[in-house]
């Protein structure tokens, strides 16, 4: 196989939920091509100890991405110190399970406000300095569960649907703005991550559920971390020029199933 080093070789990217799970196989793939990566997390401990473990190209901002203020104290901050930024990964989440009698309105919108909205603020706050900067690549996080609903994830089921559509339309202004700034989303299936990992051990029959969410993709397997983290290293780079509005599905075929 050729050598593939480089292929976001000296890019500045911001990302969001960093400290760990897809997070934090994203940006050590796009480490590993060269780029410059600021994760962010809530989980200030955990982000602090990602960025040390990345090493002297990773550095760690902490960050409730709900905040408005901070996605703007944020952005200006690598503007004045970094002079630019050429790609936002907006990867942080939750997941908020329950059927919608079970949740509680909060819940639910306090899914919408971590997983939705703050692609909409972090948009808004970075796509300014990126077309300053002569443009660059959004990548949001939507999930396979956007595309195939279950009985006890009402909140998750539908903010996940959303995100494909929001960045649509801010990939279809960006467009016709002329700004050189490309939005895609990317769409995940059942990943071995340590959130899952955990899952997986609290139930009553770890093995079982263990194949169980495997077999769920027609492939007969969990993806791994870094089955995403590649696409995203794709996305980030110029190689994916053409690609924009697109949702990016890597689900082992749970949404055809």
């Amino acid at each position: 196989m050729a050598d593939r080093t480089g292929r976001v070789e000296g890019k500045i990217v911001l990302l969001t939920g960093g400290a760990m799970g897809l997070g934090k196989a994203s940006a050590k793939a796009l480490l590993a091509e060269g780029a410059t990566v600021i994760i962010t997390d809530i989980n200030e401990a955990a982000g602090a100890a990602t960025a040390e473990e990345l090493g002297p190209n990773c550095s760690f901002l902490p960050q409730d991405v709900t905040d408005w203020d901070r996605w703007q104290a944020i952005i200006a901050g690598i503007e004045s110190t970094v002079g630019r930024l050429d790609v936002l990964v907006n990867n942080a989440a939750i997941t908020v399970f329950g059927s919608f009698m079970d949740i509680s309105p909060a819940d639910f919108r306090r899914c919408y406000e971590v997983d939705v909205d703050s692609i909409f603020m972090g948009c808004k706050a970075a796509i300014p300095l990126m077309a300053k900067s002569g443009g660059g690549s959004v990548v949001n996080f939507s999930s396979a569960a956007g595309n195939k609903a279950g009985p006890d994830l009402a909140a998750y089921n539908s903010a996940k649907a959303a995100i494909p559509m929001l960045t649509k339309s801010i990939a279809l202004w960006c467009a016709r703005d002329g700004n050189n700034v490309r939005v895609n989303s990317v769409q995940p299936g059942t990943i071995l991550t340590p959130n899952v990992e955990s899952v997986i051990a609290g139930t009553p029959d770890p093995d079982a559920t263990r194949e169980a969410f495997s077999v769920a993709q027609p492939i007969g397997r969990m993806g791994e971390p870094e089955d995403i983290a590649h696409l995203v290293v794709y996305l980030a780079s110029d190689e994916s020029k053409f690609a924009t509005g697109a949702p990016f599905i890597v689900d082992g075929g749970l949404s055809m199933a």
